[in-house]
């Protein structure tokens, strides 16, 4: 019996209305649920854009050490500490950039004076598995390519990054490299030439995160991009800038994630995949979904605040 809470980016206020609203409770320093075999799953993305980011750790954390949850790595979590982490040369293993600065703002300004407080935050991260699954269900923060994460778990010490791996994963086009943007960042594929968009953060983009979840060579452009965007066309893909065509197929276990700044009212993508981000940075819904080991997922089981 788990609760899949998604993407929560510093709402910590949304995060303790929905744990309520779901029954678990905070007799000492941790949420429980009356229940003692019900849990929490979040899939990442504790850090940044919010209002109260420390207040969000504290409560993820705390539930973690003891026993009430399981927290996954997000893209946020693992780019906080390569922005963090010194390269030997000088220089931080994800660079110092503008765009990449703002990202982190508001999580560095919250932090302020509390250095060594963040950096056992960050430490903490490399203790986050990059995916869970059991013999009813996965998790993962953005993307399950079973390929994928059958390399991982030939790299991975537990499910987790270690120091040397984080070094080793940084380098541009190496296999793991690759298997981490994918698995915390989701499928991506090129566009026609001269077809580019502009994403929620002014960056201009000429790649679209694709439903990894659907057969690639079933959809087109406008039907396979997770964003929907409506200058794209509505030709088949290419199943040449494809680095795998395969997808997540009906007769698998059901898979839950975040990350994909979703809209509207939370609806399940199919029976068995389940994405819970709707985009609370944005003004959206924080999502979670109650799940009691069924094969098939159940809209009715999605709760959201």
């Amino acid at each position: 019996m788990i609760d899949f809470i998604g993407d929560i980016h510093g709402h910590a206020d949304k995060l303790e209305e929905l744990l309520l609203k779901l029954g678990y409770s905070k007799p000492n320093n941790f949420y429980v649920h009356s229940e003692p075999d019900r849990t929490v799953l979040f899939v990442g993305d504790y850090i940044d854009r919010g209002p109260k980011i420390r207040e969000t750790l504290e409560i993820v954390k705390s539930m973690v050490e003891n026993g009430s949850a399981i927290a996954l790595m997000g893209n946020h979590e693992y780019n906080a500490i390569c922005f963090h982490f010194q390269e030997t040369d000088g220089g931080h293993l994800r660079k110092h950039l503008i765009k990449n600065i703002v990202q982190h703002y508001e999580t560095l300004k919250q932090f302020q004076n509390r250095q060594k407080e963040y950096e056992e935050y960050l430490e903490w991260f490399k203790t986050l598995p990059l995916f869970y699954e059991t013999e009813k269900f996965r998790a993962v923060h953005a993307c399950w390519d079973r390929k994928i994460i059958d390399y991982l778990k030939t790299r991975l010490v537990n499910n987790c990054l270690t120091d040397e791996l984080i070094i080793e994963s940084v380098k541009q086009g190496t296999e793991l490299n690759e298997a981490i943007d994918q698995t915390l960042k989701g499928k991506e594929i090129k566009l026609p030439e001269g077809l580019s968009f502009t994403d929620k953060d002014g960056t201009e983009r000429n790649e679209i995160r694709i439903k990894w979840w659907e057969d690639p060579a079933e959809m087109t452009y406008k039907e396979i991009s997770v964003e929907p965007l409506e200058n794209l066309p509505d030709t088949k893909v290419d199943l040449n800038f494809l680095k795998s065509a395969d997808y997540y197929k009906q007769d698998q276990r059901p898979v839950f994630f975040g990350h994909y700044w979703l809209k509207g009212k939370p609806l399940l993508n199919k029976e068995n995949v389940c994405c819970l981000d709707y985009s609370v940075a944005k003004n959206g819904y924080l999502v979670s979904y109650r799940f009691a080991g069924e094969s098939k997922l159940r809209k009715e089981n999605l709760q959201f605040v």
